[in-house]
Parts: C-alpha cells; structure tokens; sequence
C-alpha cells in the first residue's frame, strides 16, 4: 500500500507573501544582512527556501544546504542565485 500523497503546502497569506518578497528585494540590492534578519523570523517551507537562498548570496553553502532541506527543496539540483530567486518568486506568486 502506498502512503497518501503529501498535503500541498497551504496558500500564502498576502502579509507572509508580502513579508518574503520584502526579503527578495534585499537579496536583489545585495543586502543579504538585512534579508537574513527579516527571512529568520518565518517558519514556513517558502521561508526556509528563501532562507537557503540569503545564505546562498552570503556565501555560506553549508547553512543554505540545511535550509533547503528544511524547506523540502534539492540543494544539489538548484540553479544560480539569480535562478533561484526567480524560481522562488514564480512558486510565491503561484501560492497566493
């Protein structure tokens, strides 16, 4: 038997979504400080991606590995900084 398919992760609320594209224009000014203290105060998958990604920009490959576990993501199998942000935008904006 097979165990039941994994509950998709719920909808962002527009504050958490609003929250986390906040964090995104702090990575795209290359503040990655100010990214990381907004990103640490969330506790969802979307977060934890994000999180993974700040630490991606500051250069800290190990923290970001363990972000994207956190957040169910394939570290190994990401693209560039540039990518990611791109792709986590799309998956925020598909989530609302």
């Amino acid at each position: 038997m097979n165990p039941p398919p994994a509950d998709p992760e719920p909808a962002v609320t527009p504050a958490h979504r609003d929250h986390l594209m906040q964090v995104v224009q702090h990575l795209r000014a290359n503040a990655w400080t100010q990214a990381h203290d907004l990103v640490q105060r969330e506790a969802s998958p979307m977060a934890n991606w994000l999180h993974g990604i700040v630490h991606i920009q500051e250069g800290d490959l190990e923290d970001a590995q363990y972000w994207y576990e956190q957040a169910g993501k394939h570290f190994r199998s990401r693209g560039t900084l540039a990518e990611e942000l791109v792709r986590f935008e799309q998956a925020l904006l598909h989530q609302a």
